[in-house]
């Protein structure tokens, strides 16, 4: 075994120790649908400044979301209910009572300057507040509001003995007026009541600092040097930071009621998708075996060590575990074969067209020819996650850390781990020896066929873009002529709870509303045995045949509660997703303009739109609900277009960079013929899994699995049909020149020292 194959070994061995810890230690942070949680409902109210009326409960609702976001808590659903009303259902608290003190507290941050005694009387407009050690303090009217901050974070201040302090940094005009404020105190001497700044947190002054006697008169201090000082713990300090963060609501809140909820998906449904996700995944490790032979079955191993370390991240950070979540979970799995697959292709390439070179030498060549496209299609998903983390909100946010975290733990397994035991199992004479056993010197039949028919399918690239423009146009007739069906996450609805004679549970409420026409409606338990039910647009008839059809099973029934609640996924989400979304595919743009040619990232990017498109408008013609499950799988296809597209045009570049004076379409047309094996054994790898949670994992999982399985038959196809002829036709119009030849790596030491399986050939 060579030095580098024992460090991959020993790495490996680490970071799997460490992620069973964390399994078997550590329990996972369940969603509302799997464990339920809290709920919530607050009563906005009318201030001094503002009255609570519509607009300004939508405004506190968002103000609510991105506390809850600095709670750590992930997501949440808030919908407005009624005119002033907000109902906040948070999954897995700890502790209920302390996120009901910080989700209600008002928050109105405001900046005073300490006048002297008589000047509050002398203008009239000041107030008399005891600072944080009970002294009284003239204030003069707020000279800044916390509408100025732009950040606030919590740290120890070790060096100074402040303790924990919370740091401010505000935006550019209120930092000016922050200068004014502490260079007109910095004018009053030391010591002096007047040198003060005070800091109001809802009419209660929480520090009152004096300016520094290093700052002269009229000076002042600049936007980022500024501390909350005030005897803080280091939990108080990290609460002042998220709610100075989160911003003030526009108006009050109240808690009016609080109960605990259970799962929106009852256990035969959880158990259902368990299933099978079980058998997708196994389906998969069995495909790529018997596709790849022993090679296959060392990256099935290392799959599911792919598994349990991802696994071991999501429990280790905290992210809420949701059944949309888990079956993307599931399904990296199946997409992070696709590493493993693009190895072993390059290695059959490798020793097929060589012949007399070894296995270990095809399989090392594998690594090295495939670490481009890798790299390249990961970091693509890696600047959209990043992207989606800091600029998004809400699910939005929470999938950016999911996919992130399912691309490093990729990379670890293809890279790391399946390289460290497929390296050691090349050493083996038998394995090198026995064609059959080790699945790289078969060339596979999709190669074979293709070798032998030779198919032109780059010669015509304007019959491909014709096909794509007709299915986009298909496409868009169905989102104008069905228009897209949104859910109850976008439209809002109605909330309605019951209480029947008889304990009805969670999965025969479902299954008796959804026989009664109402499949789409969220059932939860509320309280002691009362059914919460959550749909759409709800008419009194059909609310009369919903209790009735509940009545059917749990005896007299009677509503307790009937109100009318708005979207979950509010405007302020879905703008905030969208322009996630948008600067995300930018940068895509740009970084695969300067890795490859403004072509093909221009051709990658309308790929993905054509996608995008196709996708929403097959969910119009068919009548399926467009709903948060929806934006998961939509955000899964965008990464996976992405990727297939990288892997081709990684291809193209190689071989145009050494055949320079070869048309274009006769080199796309060898790349798109070489890539075609890699493309149809990852894809088949996904299907596996989404096949199997599509016909076994119950209604839950059926709209899911089908947007990503059309979602991945699309992208595959766009990805060599759409994308690069596209990519073609603009290389017509542009003046850049074909990539540069690449040079072959001169011999390193150790240049001619023969291997002993290599029959002959010099390594």
């Amino acid at each position: 075994m060579t030095r580098a194959t024992t460090v991959r070994a020993v790495l490996a061995a680490a970071v799997l120790l460490v992620s069973v810890l964390i399994t078997l230690t550590m329990s996972p942070r369940l969603g509302l649908d799997l464990q339920g949680g809290t709920r919530m409902v607050l009563q906005a109210e009318d201030s001094d400044t503002a009255k609570a009326d519509r607009e300004s409960t939508d405004r506190t609702l968002e103000v609510l979301r991105r506390r809850i976001d600095s709670l750590g808590v992930t997501e949440p659903v808030l919908t407005r209910s009624g005119e002033d009303r907000i109902i906040v259902e948070l999954p897995d608290v700890q502790d209920p009572r302390k996120a009901a003190q910080v989700i209600g507290k008002t928050a109105q941050l405001t900046f005073h300057a300490v006048q002297g005694p008589g000047e509050a009387d002398k203008d009239g407009k000041g107030l008399t507040l005891p600072d944080e050690q009970g002294r009284q303090l003239a204030l003069g009217p707020a000279a800044l509001s916390g509408a100025g901050v732009k950040e606030a974070s919590a740290s120890f201040d070790a060096q100074q003995g402040a303790g924990w302090t919370v740091s401010l940094g505000f935006h550019k005009d209120a930092g000016r007026d922050w200068t004014r404020l502490t260079g007109k105190a910095a004018c009053h001497p030391v010591q002096d009541a007047r040198r003060r700044v005070a800091i109001v947190l809802d009419k209660k002054v929480i520090s009152s600092p004096q300016v520094s006697p290093t700052v002269s008169c009229g000076a002042g201090l600049p936007s980022g040097s500024t501390q909350i000082t005030g005897s803080f713990s280091a939990d108080e300090a990290r609460e002042l930071a998220l709610l100075i963060e989160g911003g003030a609501l526009p108006v009050p809140v109240g808690i009016v009621e609080q109960r605990t909820v259970g799962p929106t998906l009852g256990a035969a449904a959880i158990d259902a998708s368990a299933r099978a996700a079980l058998i997708g995944a196994a389906a998969t490790a069995l495909f790529i075996t018997v596709v790849y032979r022993l090679f296959g079955a060392l990256a099935a191993v290392a799959l599911g060590a792919y598994g349990v370390i991802s696994y071991a991240a999501l429990v280790g950070l905290g992210v809420t575990l949701t059944l949309p979540g888990l079956a993307g979970f599931v399904l990296a799995i199946g997409m992070a074969v696709d590493a493993n697959v693009l190895v072993f292709e390059r290695a059959r390439e490798e020793y097929a067209g060589r012949p007399g070179k070894s296995l270990r030498s095809s399989l090392t060549a594998g690594f090295k020819g495939a670490w481009t496209a890798v790299a390249d299609s990961n970091v693509t998903t890696l600047i959209a996650a990043g992207l989606l983390f800091f600029l998004g909100s809400g699910p939005v946010k929470g999938f950016g850390v999911t996919l992130a975290i399912g691309v490093l733990a990729s990379m670890f397994s293809a890279l790391v781990i399946a390289r460290a035991l497929t390296e050691t199992a090349a050493r083996s004479r038998f394995v090198a020896d026995y064609r059959g056993v080790n699945g790289i010197a078969n060339p596979g039949r999709v190669r074979t066929w293709l070798t032998r028919r030779d198919p032109q399918l780059m010669r015509f690239p304007r019959r491909w873009l014709t096909v794509s423009a007709v299915l986009i146009a298909v496409a868009v007739a169905g989102i104008v002529v069905r228009g897209v069906n949104l859910g109850v996450e976008f439209t809002g609805g109605r909330l309605v709870e019951y209480s029947t004679s008889r304990p009805v549970d969670v999965e025969t409420a479902r299954t008796a509303l959804a026989g009664a026409g109402f499949g789409d409606a969220e059932v939860t338990t509320a309280g002691a045995g009362d059914l919460s039910v959550r749909t759409g647009e709800l008419g009194n008839d059909d609310e009369h045949a919903l209790r009735a059809a509940l009545a059917a099973e749990g005896g007299e029934t009677t509503k307790v509660r009937d109100e009318l609640i708005g979207p979950s996924l509010g405007d302020e989400l879905r703008r905030n997703a969208l322009i996630a979304l948008g600067i995300a595919v930018l940068v895509q743009l740009g970084y695969l303009a300067i890795r490859f040619r403004w072509t093909f990232a221009v051709a990658s990017v309308g790929a993905l739109v054509h996608d995008v498109i196709i996708l929403v408008g097959a969910f119009a013609w068919l009548g399926r609900t467009v709903d948060g499950i929806f934006l998961a799988a939509l955000l899964t296809v965008i990464g996976y277009s992405v990727n297939d597209s990288v892997v081709v045009f990684d291809r193209v570049r190689e071989l145009w960079a050494k055949a320079r004076r070869k048309p274009l379409a006769e080199v796309a047309n060898r790349a798109v013929l070489q890539t075609v094996p890699r493309t149809v054994n990852t894809g088949m790898g996904a299907l596996f899994i989404l096949t199997a949670l599509a016909a076994l994992g119950g209604d839950s999982l059926e709209d899911f699995a089908l947007a990503l399985l059309i979602g991945i038959v699309v992208g595959t196809y766009s990805s060599v049909m759409t994308a690069v002829p596209a990519a073609l036709l603009l290389e017509r119009t542009s003046k850049v020149p074909p990539p540069a030849r690449t040079r072959a790596p001169r011999a390193g030491r150790g240049a001619g020292r023969r291997d002993p399986h290599d029959n002959g050939a010099r390594v």
